[in-house]
């Protein structure tokens, strides 16, 4: 926004890494990981969702995957390793994943087989308050 650029012109440039909002960090093997300060501007967009059940949504804002117990709906026709966003089942977004099952076969599996990959999610504005 105009407003963050103003006040970041008050800054030395040798101090100033970039103005804006930090969406995700490359790995050292030049992968990118999202970030949990991209979610307010994905989650409108995502094509793929999960929606988990208010019993899972602790385990999952501590940093744990999504059991196929804890799993409330899933997106139709959602691919293995298909990025998703992770809803509460009132539409609130927790953070990102990555499907570990397909719908198809989440449909089949036993109830304590994970079905989505943690990648990211709100509760790391607390537990990294330093690094973000």
């Amino acid at each position: 926004s105009e407003k963050l650029l103003k006040v970041a012109a008050s800054i030395p440039r040798e101090s100033l890494t970039a103005p804006g909002t930090c969406f995700g960090k490359f790995t050292k093997t030049q992968k990118f990981r999202l970030s949990v300060t991209a979610l307010d501007f994905l989650a409108p967009y995502a094509k793929f969702k999960v929606w988990v059940k208010p019993g899972s949504e602790q385990s999952f804002l501590y940093g744990n995957h999504v059991l196929k117990s804890g799993l409330g709906r899933i997106t139709e026709n959602t691919a293995q390793y298909q990025g998703v966003v992770v809803y509460s089942m009132a539409d609130v977004p927790l953070g990102f994943g990555v499907a570990a099952k397909s719908t198809q076969e989440c449909r089949k599996v036993d109830p304590m087989a994970i079905v989505v990959f943690h990648q990211a999610d709100v509760g790391e504005y607390v537990r990294n308050e330093d690094t973000l």
